[in-house]
């Protein structure tokens, strides 16, 4: 088979979700490429911090029309700093004629704000009176923090509520913590580009969130309907059955990821970097990569969790086990076994079943009643025989 026949055939795999992706096999690759990165990530949060802009911080913010001008942003901002202000940043806006600076300054008295306007004006060559002036109070900033945290604990808490009751425990944790790993490589990204933090970018991590749960809800629901009757066979691991969901909904989620990231692309590399349109680039910026992440997460990360949770019961380690015994032609039990062990098992085992094909216990139990009630009755005609 050639190549090209060969990467054809892989995409008709992939697009009838008949792939064979070791994801769960490899999870541990992928929980050691995670780990790394974000504890590259804290630390740079750590050491350099985030640029908060003045909506959090407070303070001042110029918009200076520079499409009259000569004078550069380095420029307008070195007059702002000779003036006595502490510059927290600058950005450009708009192209042609409908370029203007934005510069931002802490908090500043009446008459400073007054001073340093001049003085950017001057620089600038433009009447003061066409240079708008912004002030938000650092009280402001806190508030809407306050208000930001709280949003996201209850979008938190109400993420975990639902999914436990639509699919499970194991699956709740595992979601949220998908969420909160998401939240954490976004936020050291953007302290690592240096990108203001704005109330824009709020809304973009609530928004992230929301593709992020998307994907690892779709993910769950195969999961779900895979391992639904597993342990009433022995033809596959629980592993395995994570794993088929994931690759049975792996085009769905690249479909999915790719759908919302190629528009938040272009808004990020052509509106910010080749128009100029800075306004938008706080906002470009958590989609772009939050996307990227949500997709990442719900398949290498919330599913292999899954799996790492339920193995560690011990009704999935005695159905691993007995797959095992299965493909190596031995007993399902060991032939030496304690009776009263495997009688323990047994009842575990007829609990699961009946729990999940809602049937009661008892229907299960009536076979080895039958059985235990024939035994005495035979047992005593084999008396009577011996007798006669």
């Amino acid at each position: 088979m050639s190549t090209n026949e060969k990467r054809l055939n892989v995409f008709s795999q992939l697009y009838r979700g008949e792939t064979d992706f070791q994801f769960v096999a490899h999870r541990k690759k992928f929980y050691i490429a995670s780990g790394v990165i974000i504890a590259a990530l804290a630390v740079v949060m750590l050491v350099k911090g985030f640029v908060l802009g003045i909506d959090f911080a407070g303070g001042v913010q110029y918009n200076v029309p520079a499409g009259q001008t000569e004078a550069t942003l380095e420029q307008v901002e070195g007059a702002a700093a000779d003036a006595g202000a502490d510059v927290a940043s600058g950005q450009v806006i708009g192209s042609g004629e409908d370029r203007s600076y934005i510069v931002r300054i802490g908090e500043l008295s009446t008459d400073e704000a007054a001073s340093i306007r001049e003085a950017i004006a001057a620089e600038a060559g433009v009447g003061s009176d066409s240079i708008s002036v912004s002030e938000v109070s650092a009280t402001w900033g806190e508030s809407v923090s306050r208000q930001a945290l709280i949003a996201l604990a209850v979008f938190l808490v109400l993420v975990a509520v639902f999914i436990w009751v639509r699919f499970e425990r194991r699956m709740a944790i595992a979601a949220i913590a998908a969420l909160i790993h998401d939240l954490v490589l976004t936020a050291g990204i953007y302290a690592l580009v240096g990108f203001e933090i704005t109330p824009s970018t709020i809304v973009g991590m609530l928004t992230i969130l929301g593709y992020s749960l998307y994907d690892t809800v779709v993910v769950f629901d195969k999961v779900q309907e895979n391992t639904a009757q597993l342990l009433q066979t022995r033809s596959k691991t629980f592993a395995e059955g994570v794993n088929d969901a994931i690759n049975q909904t792996l085009m769905r989620s690249i479909n999915t990821s790719l759908i919302g990231v190629l528009p938040v692309a272009a808004l990020l590399f052509v509106g910010v970097g080749l128009l100029g349109v800075g306004t938008l680039k706080d906002l470009a910026l958590v989609l772009f990569v939050g996307m990227i992440v949500g997709a990442y997460s719900s398949i290498f990360l919330a599913a292999p969790w899954v799996v790492d949770m339920a193995e560690r019961g011990a009704v999935y380690k005695r159905h691993n086990q007995k797959v095992a015994n299965k493909r190596a032609g031995l007993e399902d039990e060991p032939a030496r076994k304690p009776a009263k062990a495997a009688e323990s098992d047994e009842d575990d085992d007829r609990l699961v079943l009946a729990k999940s094909d809602d049937l009661p216990v008892e229907l299960l139990e009536e076979p080895e009643k039958a059985a235990s009630g024939s035994g005495p009755r035979s047992g005593g005609s084999a008396k009577k025989r011996k007798r006669r």
